[in-house]
């Protein structure tokens, strides 16, 4: 049985020196081999043309590019792109790529399936099959059609960054190094439950903006719908943020879905309030997307406004965020990693 090669994407420039030593390149091969998977975006190593034939036979004797392309597409109506890949066995994965005039916003995921059990996400409600290596995430970024119009990418597909973090880190540090794809950190937002250590670790070793799922201000619900509730607080979460400047290039988010009748009141508006003072955080308001197994309905335009205007006029900043590719499966709380047909 022929041993399976080993994916180069994904690798860091440190990575990459060993694979070059290993072959018996010199030491600056390895920012060769960065600038043709990263710049050059090849799909092969023949292709690497400025590495020796012998350095490339060795090279592909042991490792591939990576390169995957996507299984299927979708195209929702509104433009929204939905791309199926191969994640782990039993479970593909989903990325979703969201034009916005000049935007193109590439919504990628870190694992197939999640372990956070939140229970208005389909992601979540069909469990957990694993992580993704940081090969399967950049595949995500290098593979779709717009890969090299991109302007943003959102970890706000498939799985919990943090629950992933090493291979997001490294992704991350793929994304902004100078022998990578140079990105400003400003272009690649990061969203989470809240874990503490790994929303510390992401703060301290990163620029990236930030997102907390919240949903809802008031602990005993937020543990009904997100048991990471009981785990790690939302007010232990707003607490440690507190900490960190976001009133200069880095931004803070919060993602607040909203239910009739649920989290949609003015009470719930100030608690939330409440909640984010002294966090310089911004607030999307999310229209719910029906999924099966959970009984909810999407607060209605004129509530939504209301509460957006209380947010306002507490002197927090909030939004309303448009709603895009629900028609594919492909809007937020939508991705299960199964496509269009077999649900």
């Amino acid at each position: 049985m022929t041993e399976q090669r080993i994916p180069l994407i994904g690798n860091t420039l440190e990575d990459l020196q060993k694979v070059a030593a290993e072959c018996g390149m010199p030491k600056f091969a390895a920012k060769q081999i960065a600038d043709w998977l990263y710049v050059k975006k090849v799909t092969g190593i023949d292709a690497m043309t400025n590495l020796s034939k012998v350095a490339r036979k060795k090279l592909g004797a042991k490792y591939t590019v990576g390169r995957e392309a996507p299984l299927e597409t979708y195209r929702s109506g509104d433009g929204t792109d939905k791309y199926i890949f191969a994640g782990v066995p039993g479970r593909n994965i989903e990325a979703v790529m969201i034009p916005d005039k000049e935007r193109a916003t590439l919504c990628v995921s870190c694992q197939a399936g999640c372990r956070m059990n939140c229970a208005f996400c389909m992601t979540g409600r069909n469990g957990f099959d694993g992580n993704l290596t940081s090969a399967q995430i950049m595949n995500q970024i290098l593979s779709v059609d717009e890969s090299d119009s991109l302007t943003n990418i959102v970890f706000m597909g498939m799985g919990e960054p943090t629950d992933n973090l090493d291979a997001v880190l490294k992704t991350i540090e793929i994304l902004t190094a100078p022998w990578g794809l140079a990105w400003s950190p400003k272009r690649i937002t990061v969203s989470t439950i809240g874990n503490l250590a790994g929303l510390k670790r992401l703060l301290d070793e990163t620029k990236v903006h930030i997102a907390i799922s919240v949903h809802t201000p008031f602990a005993e619900e937020r543990k009904e719908i997100m048991p990471v509730e009981k785990a790690w607080s939302v007010a232990d979460v707003m607490n440690l943020l507190r900490r960190y400047d976001f009133t200069g290039q880095r931004r803070l988010s919060v993602e607040y879905t909203m239910w009739a009748g649920r989290n949609d009141d003015i009470r719930h508006a100030r608690a939330l309030a409440r909640l984010l003072r002294d966090t310089h955080a911004r607030v999307n308001l999310i229209r719910f997307h029906k999924i099966p197994g959970f009984d909810g309905a999407t607060a209605s335009d004129r509530v939504m406004t209301e509460f957006r205007d209380t947010l306002n006029s507490l002197g927090i900043t909030a939004t309303i965020r448009a709603s895009r590719g629900e028609d594919i499966m492909a809007a937020c709380g939508m991705l299960a990693g199964k496509s269009k047909e077999n649900g």
